[in-house]
Protein backbone atom coordinates (compact mmCIF):
# COMPACT_ATOMS: atom_id res chain seq x y z
CA UNK A 1 0.00 0.00 0.00
CA UNK A 2 1.62 3.21 -1.14
CA UNK A 3 0.63 6.67 -0.08
CA UNK A 4 1.18 9.44 -2.59
CA UNK A 5 2.02 12.84 -1.25
CA UNK A 6 0.55 15.80 -3.11
CA UNK A 7 3.38 18.32 -3.74
CA UNK A 8 0.87 21.16 -4.04
CA UNK A 9 -1.62 21.28 -1.18
CA UNK A 10 -5.07 22.75 -1.65
CA UNK A 11 -4.14 26.09 -0.09
CA UNK A 12 -1.31 26.61 -2.57
CA UNK A 13 -3.62 25.82 -5.48
CA UNK A 14 -6.24 28.26 -4.21
CA UNK A 15 -3.61 30.98 -3.79
CA UNK A 16 -2.30 30.40 -7.33
CA UNK A 17 -5.82 30.75 -8.74
CA UNK A 18 -6.37 33.90 -6.65
CA UNK A 19 -3.09 35.36 -7.94
CA UNK A 20 -4.09 34.58 -11.53
CA UNK A 21 -7.45 36.26 -10.96
CA UNK A 22 -5.79 39.35 -9.46
CA UNK A 23 -3.40 39.69 -12.40
CA UNK A 24 -6.34 39.26 -14.77
CA UNK A 25 -8.33 41.95 -12.95
CA UNK A 26 -5.43 44.38 -13.29
CA UNK A 27 -5.15 43.61 -17.01
CA UNK A 28 -8.91 44.14 -17.40
CA UNK A 29 -8.78 47.49 -15.62
CA UNK A 30 -5.87 48.70 -17.72
CA UNK A 31 -7.55 47.60 -20.96
CA UNK A 32 -10.87 49.17 -20.02
CA UNK A 33 -9.30 52.45 -18.97
CA UNK A 34 -7.18 52.68 -22.12
CA UNK A 35 -10.18 52.04 -24.35
CA UNK A 36 -12.28 54.58 -22.44
CA UNK A 37 -9.54 57.21 -22.72
CA UNK A 38 -9.46 56.56 -26.45
CA UNK A 39 -13.05 57.76 -26.65
CA UNK A 40 -15.07 54.53 -26.59
CA UNK A 41 -18.36 54.23 -24.75
CA UNK A 42 -18.65 52.74 -21.27
CA UNK A 43 -20.24 49.60 -22.70
CA UNK A 44 -17.38 49.14 -25.13
CA UNK A 45 -14.85 49.67 -22.36
CA UNK A 46 -16.63 47.08 -20.20
CA UNK A 47 -16.65 44.58 -23.05
CA UNK A 48 -12.98 45.16 -23.74
CA UNK A 49 -12.13 44.80 -20.06
CA UNK A 50 -14.11 41.61 -19.68
CA UNK A 51 -12.46 40.14 -22.76
CA UNK A 52 -9.05 41.05 -21.39
CA UNK A 53 -9.95 39.47 -18.05
CA UNK A 54 -11.12 36.22 -19.60
CA UNK A 55 -8.19 35.84 -21.96
CA UNK A 56 -5.61 36.75 -19.32
CA UNK A 57 -7.15 34.37 -16.77
CA UNK A 58 -7.15 31.47 -19.23
CA UNK A 59 -3.56 32.14 -20.24
CA UNK A 60 -2.38 32.52 -16.63
CA UNK A 61 -4.08 29.29 -15.51
CA UNK A 62 -2.66 27.35 -18.44
CA UNK A 63 0.85 28.65 -17.73
CA UNK A 64 0.46 27.84 -14.01
CA UNK A 65 -0.70 24.32 -14.87
CA UNK A 66 2.24 23.73 -17.19
CA UNK A 67 4.70 25.04 -14.63
CA UNK A 68 3.18 22.84 -11.93
CA UNK A 69 3.84 19.76 -14.05
CA UNK A 70 7.48 20.71 -14.42
CA UNK A 71 7.64 21.27 -18.15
Amino acid sequence: MSVSVDPFPLLVRVLVVALCAAVSAIAALVAGILVRLDGASMASAALTGSGAFASTLILALVVAGVLARGL
